[in-house]
Formats: structure tokens, sequence, C-alpha cells
């Protein structure tokens, strides 16, 4: 499981080789922690308080209501004495340097590595999740590494990275501390990108923007039965994340992770890429991704190629003008095309960028301004 890392994992993800260059950290000093142990006690933001010591927590759609000593949810946040208390900050199960294009994030920063992170904690429970090992455990079933955020923002700058990542499992219900980071990260000319359910309310989704410098959002399905019976969530409260990402000009990538035969029908697919179009223009990457047999849905095979390529037709015909299909490399289609001229603009090979003819945020051919993120955002603020 790529997203638990262990002491050699961690160490030869990026953050011991910016050591060796001069760095002097070693990230020896921060691995001792152990399964259970006490996370920094944060109050968090956006919940009310109700009669008899209840809460009611306002980042998220399920809105819980949650009593004295009880959690929602996620899991990783419990009322004490009437306040509600994240578990989870500081508390990083997960911390890798990737590259970007592995969130996906094609049009942000192409090349470039992120500081990738993660806390204990879902508001979903979909059915074929790939980090259920964090995602679907509480905090002290998984071992934590405690990482404030200025310990964050200092590992991210000495592994060279230019964008801290709040991925794996679901930075929504971690809210506080990512905002908590991002806003200081911004502060240090890092940004921070949200990859995400999108299952949020619009009131924190705005304050979020804020300091993020880029989302990328798992639409899940474009049917409600769907998001209902297979997420334990809904499909509105993300479209209206969506709508509300492009009101307020935050760049933002969809991955549609394709399931066979609960969610490839192909007019399922042209309502989305209908619906992509008119609400959020023909210039936000759609990646349509394949899928892997895994936690509770092991009895599909992988997604058929030409089910993914099927899809991908639909997008372009739509009048999508970037369309990739993801968990096939070496596949045409993991390339960016100049919605103009058709020459590649960036050849990528899995994470990699084989060749990059973006200049200045245009096409090195025709001069195409090419839309995305080519300079540091969080050096812009």
């Amino acid at each position: 499981m790529n997203s638990l890392f262990t002491r050699r994992q961690f160490m030869w993800g990026g953050v011991c080789a910016a050591a060796a260059a001069g760095g002097g950290f070693s990230p020896m000093q921060t691995l001792a922690a152990k399964p259970g142990s006490s996370p920094e006690l944060v109050e968090v933001m956006f919940y009310k308080k109700l009669a008899e010591n209840k809460i009611e927590c306002g980042v998220c759609p399920k809105r819980c209501k949650i009593a004295p000593l009880e959690r929602g949810y996620c899991g990783n946040k419990e009322n004490r004495e009437g306040k509600y208390y994240t578990l989870v900050y500081g508390a990083v199960c997960a911390a890798h340097v990737d590259p970007i294009e592995k969130k996906p994030l094609f049009h942000y920063l192409p090349g470039s590595p992120a500081f990738s992170i993660a806390t204990a904690g879902c508001n979903f429970e979909c059915r074929f999740c790939q980090n259920w090992q964090i995602a679907q455990y509480r905090p002290e079933q998984v071992r934590n590494e405690h990482m404030p955020p200025e310990r964050i923002v200092e590992l991210a700058g000495l592994s060279g990275s230019r964008t801290i990542a709040y991925t794996y499992s679901e930075p929504v219900v971690f809210y506080t501390f990512m905002y908590d980071t991002a806003r200081l990260a911004r502060r240090a000319g890092i940004g921070s990108v949200m990859i995400s359910n999108g299952y949020i309310l619009p009131g924190p989704m705005e304050k979020l923007c804020e300091v993020l410098t880029g989302v990328k959002i798992d639409l899940k399905a474009f049917t409600e039965k769907f998001y209902k019976n297979t997420c334990s969530g809904e499909l509105k409260p993300v479209l209206e994340t969506l709508k509300l990402l492009k009101r307020l000009g935050m760049w933002t990538e969809i991955v549609v992770l394709i399931v066979p035969t609960l969610n490839d029908g192909k007019e399922e697919i042209k309502r989305m890429c209908r619906w992509i179009l008119d609400n959020l223009g023909p210039d936000v990457p759609v990646h349509f991704t394949r899928f892997h047999p895994s936690y509770k849905i092991k009895n599909l095979p992988p997604t058929p190629l030409a089910t993914l390529e099927t899809a991908h037709r639909i997008g372009r015909e739509t009048g999508l003008h970037y369309v990739y299909l993801g968990n096939v490399w070496g596949h045409p289609a993991e390339n960016t095309y100049c919605p103009k001229c058709g020459k590649i603009v960036i050849r990528r090979i899995g994470y990699k960028v084989a060749a990059m003819e973006v200049k200045g945020g245009k096409c090195k051919f025709c001069g195409f301004a090419v839309a995305g993120v080519w300079n540091d955002p969080a050096k812009r603020a």
C-alpha cells in the first residue's frame, strides 16, 4: 500500500536527498511515533454548539450532530464538553514526496515535486477505496507521526517541493490542520493543493480557497444512486463545490474512476461531460482512470481499455479540451495536446514528464494559451 510510509520510504522519498545536498536535515529525528500516540488537541473550525453540550459539525454536508464524548462520521474529531476537537492535528499517517502528476494534476506546475501528507479518516466510504487502511480507520488505529504545520512547511522546503498536497485519505476531514498548514506554506512561497472528494459545505470551501493554489476533485459518478450505494455520499454537493471553485477562479482538475458496470454507461458519461462543459467550461482537465479491484469491490475486473477510450472519445466530442486516461501508462491519452494546432505540448510516460513544449503558458508551436498553472501561484500572493 503506497500511502502508508515506512522508515525507508520516507527517508528516500526526497527528504533525505535534500539533506544530502546540504539541507542538514535528518529524517531519523522525526520517526518515533507509535499507533495511538496522543495528537495535538486543537478546536476545529466550522461547528456550532447545541443544547446539552451537543455540537453540529459545519464542514461537510453530513452535518453530524454529536453528543459529548462522541465522534462524527469521519471518526477523527470528538466532542469534549461541548467543544469540538480534531484528533489528527499534526498526526500524519502518510508522508511522501510525489510527482504532482501522481495526484493527478497535469496542468499544475508539471514535473514538479509535491510534499504529500494525510491523516486518518474520511467522510465517504467508497467501496473501491484504494487507501482504505487509513481512510477508513480511526487515528488511534494507524501509525502517526507528529508533524505540526511548521514542520510540514519545513520538510516541504527541504525536499525541494513547490507544493504541499493534502491527499491519500480525505483532506476535508482534517480541515483545520490543512488550512493552518496551507496558510503558513503560502507565506513561505509554497503552494497547497487539496486532493478531495469535494464533499464540503460552501462556507468552508470558500475560506479554504484563500490559502489553496489548486484542487483536484474525484467525481465518483454522475448519479445519486452511485454516490449513495457505493460511496455513502451525495452527488449534488460535489457539483456545487465544482461550480464554486470555478466561480472563485481556483485551478481545478477532475478525476473519474471508471468502475465496470457501475458508472461506465455511455449516456452517464455523456451527461457528465456535458455538465462539465456547460458549468465549468472546456478547459478543466478531466482524467478518466482505470479501476483496479480493492477493498469491498473485488469481484469486478480492471476497467477494459476500450471502455476508457470510449469515455475519452465522448469527452473530446463533447468539446472538452483536455481529456486524459489514467492508470494506463504509455497511452497517447496521457499527453497534453494543444487545442488549436493539435501538437503534443506535454509528453508523459506515467508520472514522468518526458517533454515540455509550454513556454510562458503558451503552446511553443502556435502560441495558443494552454490552460493551467505554470508559475508558482503562492509566490504571486
